[in-house]
């Protein structure tokens, strides 16, 4: 099918290709009604596009593009680019291309061969009743994802979401449409049936509230922050919505004095991290070695903040830690004088009030505090309303098992940091969400089930 919407986009490499625009709609490219979606590269502030996005009545055609599809054949058929997210997210080329990539094709295979595995249930009473329990799709589901990870966090929601025969209208972030648009080409030229998947980039509220309020819609899965999480739920209820909510974080890292330290400091560098002494001057060194710059460079590991909003958000918290008087080690500044790039941050002597510890920062800051006991270092861990994650560094497994217990974290890491995988569950507890994502977990989000009672001859 013909593309109705697309245009030329130059990548820094000096290589072009053709980048869709619009909205995704019944398997057609469309233009939106809703406001303009402007595109920038956060690395060099420069304009890439613009289009214009989804609002409610873009919503409605998608969702009833979507309730077609699910009501049709659908839901019964029998089960048997990388360079994109660099360009508009800002994140390292080989991140996106080592990591990102080779994470979101696993989570499509894994799905793909989980879509014939999705079975039901005998249930033995007796000898005069047959029960039994089906696995059945929830209809059409809403999927609003983030900036931060733009088609893994796509490949996370909607892989499962088909897999188990549902419908889709995702809404990528407005900052990173690119590589979800891209996605639409791809399901043109795999033959999916019009209306099981659509995509509506648009500003969060135009398309975002409508989508999660919508009487035609089953389910709602979000990824991104806890305020806009709550938000959701409240507009879900409108027809009580089966929800997934994967919320922020301020993930602790525990190191603990007979941890491997070379280790725990390449493994909390992507994390945040609790301990003292000769630790943080290697961590300090590790941050200042990091290179920062141009995401299509080899030589680079950290690129652009994905937008001047969050930019700005970043250097307001690092101003607060300053004036608050919290000592900064390293970094706090901008790097370089064109991009949203700001040099890694290492902050101690806080104290567990302040904003920079207790709040979801979402950029390269960390907050390094010293604890003397276990049971004073799981109460730090705990002291928050996030329960995301956590890490604990240590060579004596009874403690790493033990404190993993006690943390109050939907995943734990021992000697290990961030490094999760498809097959194994992702959620948090308190205020990091609602429900798992990834594993046999994911399917059960995305399935109900339905119990079918079979009287075999008992008379009344």
């Amino acid at each position: 099918m013909t593309m109705s919407l697309s245009t030329r986009v130059s990548l820094p490499t000096g290589q072009t290709y053709t980048q869709p625009i619009g909205l995704f709609i019944d398997n057609r490219f469309v233009a939106g009604s809703g406001s303009t979606v402007n595109v920038v590269n956060p690395a060099t502030e420069e304009f890439l596009l613009s289009f214009r996005g989804a609002n409610e009545a873009d919503v409605d055609k998608a969702v009833a593009a979507a309730r077609a599809a699910f009501e049709g054949p659908w839901s019964e058929i029998a089960a048997a680019e990388p360079a994109i997210d660099t360009l508009d997210n800002g994140k390292a080329f080989s991140a996106a291309l080592g990591e990102d990539l080779e994470e979101s094709y696993q989570v499509f295979k894994y799905y793909g061969g989980a879509a014939d595995k999705i079975s039901g249930d005998t249930i033995e009473t007796s000898p005069a009743k047959l029960a039994y329990v089906l696995r059945e799709p929830l209809g059409v589901c809403g999927q609003i994802i983030p900036w931060n990870y733009p088609f893994m966090m796509l490949a996370w929601k909607a892989a499962p979401a088909l897999a188990c025969g549902n419908t889709v209208v995702l809404k990528p972030a407005e900052q990173t449409p690119l590589s979800a648009l891209y996605f639409g080409k791809l399901i043109q030229e795999a033959g999916l049936p019009p209306g099981v998947l659509n995509i509506l980039p648009s500003l969060g509220v135009e398309a975002g509230k409508p989508l999660s309020e919508h009487m035609d819609v089953d389910k709602i899965a979000f990824t991104g922050s806890t305020d806009t999480g709550r938000a959701i739920m409240r507009s879900a209820a409108t027809n009580l919505k089966n929800i997934t909510l994967e919320c922020g974080g301020k993930s602790p890292s525990l190191v603990f004095a007979d941890a491997e330290l070379d280790q725990a400091v390449k493994w909390t560098h992507m994390g945040i991290m609790s301990n003292q002494g000769e630790f943080v001057r290697r961590f300090v060194a590790r941050a200042e070695s990091q290179k920062i710059g141009d995401p299509f460079s080899e030589e680079n590991t950290g690129g652009a903040i994905v937008s001047k909003a969050q930019y700005d958000k970043i250097l307001d918290y690092i101003e607060q830690g300053k004036q608050g008087g919290a000592t900064l080690l390293t970094g706090g500044v901008r790097r370089g004088s064109k991009g949203y790039f700001i040099e890694p941050t290492v902050f101690t002597d806080t104290s567990e009030n302040m904003a920079i510890v207790r709040d979801e920062i979402f950029g390269p800051v960390v907050t390094i505090s010293q604890f003397k006991t276990e049971e004073e270092a799981i109460n730090k861990a705990n002291n928050t309303s996030y329960g995301l994650a956590a890490a604990i560094f240590t060579e004596k497994l009874d403690r790493a098992h033990i404190v993993a217990r006690k943390l109050q974290a939907g995943m734990v890491w021992i000697n290990s940091s961030q490094d999760s995988h498809y097959g194994i569950p992702f959620g948090g507890y308190k205020s990091s969400g609602i429900g798992r994502e990834l594993g046999k977990y994911a399917l059960d989000s995305y399935t109900q089930p339905k119990a079918v009672h079979v009287n075999l001859g008992l008379k009344m």
